[in-house]
């Protein structure tokens, strides 16, 4: 009868010493949700090969070439520009060159998996498409040299010019029929440009 007396006792004292630990574990939960519910960052996969520059306003400031169907984190987006996430690198890339995903990406689980033959062991910098290479891949040696040294030539399609010296600060478009004619503004030059072809270009007026 005592020991029966002793185990009541014990077990009056015991829960509800489970009950105030459940109800602080409550209270911690609902004072902390933000780590219950984080936003997730929008995303965007690319449907072209794109480089990212550090500066959107300095298009020599390419710092790696992101390949077409790579997924990057949009952090803002500015004008004709995503400001994005990649590969641990941060800077902005050209809009017109992803597509935004309908849903966030979702984390990936956190499993090691073995190192390919082909990586580069860790600690070694990973070699990235130089954007010569990129320009050699789209149009050859002979045109690539040009681009690269931000050559424009009268017959060079709009996407030349955008390879070559960025994309203007400025466009003047005129529709006429069939005809578009625009007249692209940089810092220092406008050029002239007809149905996607450039015809002309002269300093800019000050």
């Amino acid at each position: 009868m005592k020991e029966f007396a002793l185990l009541l006792l014990l077990s009056i004292l015991v829960f509800p010493s489970n009950a105030q630990d459940n109800r602080v574990q409550v209270l911690q939960d609902l004072e902390y949700p933000s780590q219950l519910y984080q936003p997730e960052t929008p995303t965007a996969t690319l449907r072209a090969a794109s480089r990212l520059f550090a500066d959107k306003d300095d298009l020599t400031s390419v710092m790696l070439v992101i390949p077409k169907g790579a997924t990057v984190n949009v952090l803002e987006s500015i004008d004709d520009y995503f400001r994005v996430e990649y590969d641990g690198n941060e800077g902005y890339m050209y809009a017109r060159h992803a597509t935004m995903d309908t849903e966030p990406a979702k984390p990936q689980p956190d499993v090691k998996q073995s190192q390919p033959a082909n990586q580069q062991p860790a600690g070694r910098p990973v070699q990235r498409e130089s954007r010569f290479a990129y320009l050699q891949k789209k149009y050859g040696y002979e045109t690539a040299a040009r681009l690269y040294t931000g050559k424009v030539w009268k017959g060079m399609t709009g996407e030349m010019v955008r390879d070559s010296w960025g994309s203007p600060h400025k466009i003047n478009r005129v529709i006429s029929g069939n005809n578009i004619r625009e007249e692209w503004i940089y810092k220092s030059s406008w050029l002239f440009i007809e149905n996607n072809l450039l015809v002309d270009w002269g300093p800019t007026r000050r």
